[in-house]
């Protein structure tokens, strides 16, 4: 009887030294994350994950819900501090100058084993390639198109517009019939550069083209009729204020303001991403008659294009993190998650939400692949110059095409 004590003490006590073993290697991962958990992706996320949990019991994701303002300055001071997530969230936007820094994990050799490699646009992980690796992955893509409040547009009995001059007449219809405006713009944050750089685009200008070096410059300076160009975007923004296109307010909004307005039914149109779909559980009255096509063309037909990394940071559990992550990029993760704008092409959405954005692909455009922080602020800070200063648009557009090369020349990406 003695001897079956002590074997099941021992038993128990090995059982209790096995268990504090495993407790120990319980891997923590840090993801920093800027969803709703009011919307349907916010929702759904914290579900899969959980499911991620249940099957990796040595993992568990600590996720820190951070809004997209407040996040490029607090990954900037927490990768020189040594002390990042293990992986995050992120705009497009930052990708060169977290490269740059060094900051981010070399997933090429991840990927060559990856068997859903290939399910991911190619034109998605080329946006966060480098010198021919592969240094973040498509969270989701932000295609944006025109969204139109059906109700509004036939009480004014118009149609959505295919040009920026239809654009202005048909807000004006807007306006004098429902006393409603026609369109909303994003005037600050960090939509407001990512909407100007499409109108550039659909006026036939680049804020930074490729040299022969490598490099990128803005030709602004050099090419008088670019730089005619890219002052009647500016004219046009002044235009839109002036002639009730756009509510005078609009020129303040961020994008919580501009989706939050459109989702009341507060005003017509707007150019926006398939993540709108979610506000249909929050404003499922309002949003019923929401409609999607193709945004006004300026000169050419063209729209903002925006993929959304996560940022897959050096550092503390680069087989753990990549196991995560991949998960984050599985058919059923997506499909639960983004189905409406997944970087998945196995990953369709619906007939509003999903295919009318995806189909507008061929016309996308995204920011050149260089350091943007200081460019993204300075092109917010030009609209601000426009409308809230009433500076010249020929003016604006010469100290944006400077403060372009300034900051390439600064970070050593300058070209000749």
């Amino acid at each position: 009887m003695r001897a079956l004590k002590i074997g099941l003490m021992a038993g128990l006590m090995l059982a209790s030294a096995w268990s504090g073993a495993a407790f120990a290697e319980q891997v923590t991962l840090n993801f920093w994350v800027c969803w709703d958990p009011s919307q349907a992706d916010g929702k759904a996320a914290p579900q899969e994950i959980a499911k991620f949990e249940a099957a990796h019991p040595d993992i568990k994701i600590k996720v820190q819900i951070i809004s997209y303002d407040a996040l490029h300055t607090k990954l900037v001071t927490a990768v020189a501090g040594g002390d990042a997530p293990d992986l995050s969230w992120g705009l497009i936007e930052w990708f060169g100058e977290l490269n740059r820094m060094g900051a981010l994990e070399d997933l090429t050799g991840d990927a060559a084993n990856w068997p859903d490699k290939d399910k991911v646009y190619p034109n998605a992980l080329a946006a966060v390639t480098a010198n021919g690796k592969l240094m973040a992955l498509p969270n989701y893509l932000g295609i944006r198109a025109l969204l139109v409040h059906t109700e509004l547009l036939k009480q004014a009995g118009v149609e959505p517009p295919k040009t920026w001059d239809e654009l202005v007449a048909a807000a004006k219809k807007i306006q004098a019939t429902t006393g409603k405006p026609g369109f909303g713009i994003a005037g600050r944050g960090v939509r407001a550069p990512q909407e100007l750089l499409s109108f550039f685009a659909q006026n036939d200008v680049q804020i930074a083209t490729p040299t022969a070096d490598g490099k990128y410059k803005n030709t602004w300076a050099s090419n008088p009729e670019e730089l005619g160009r890219a002052a009647e975007v500016y004219t046009f923004y002044r235009r839109m204020v002036a002639e009730g296109t756009v509510p005078k307010q609009a020129a303040g909004w961020g994008w919580e303001e501009e989706d939050t307005n459109f989702a009341f039914g507060q005003y017509a149109m707007v150019v926006n991403g398939s993540w709108m779909g979610g506000r249909l559980t929050t404003n499922p009255k309002e949003m019923a008659d929401v409609r999607v096509t193709a945004p006004p063309a300026g000169r050419k037909a063209a729209t903002f294009f925006e993929v959304a990394p996560y940022y897959i940071f050096k550092g503390k559990h680069p087989k753990e993190t990549w196991e995560f992550a991949s998960f984050l990029m599985s058919k059923d993760y997506q499909t639960s998650v983004y189905r409406d704008r997944s970087p998945r092409s196995d990953v369709q959405g619906d007939e509003i939400w999903g295919k009318p954005f995806t189909a507008l692909a061929p016309i996308g455009v995204g920011f050149p692949p260089v350091a943007l922080g200081a460019i993204t602020r300075d092109m917010e800070d030009s609209i601000g110059r426009v409308l809230l200063k009433n500076e010249d648009p020929k003016a604006v557009a010469e100290w944006l095409g400077k403060q372009v090369n300034k900051s390439l020349k600064q970070n050593g990406e300058l070209g000749d």
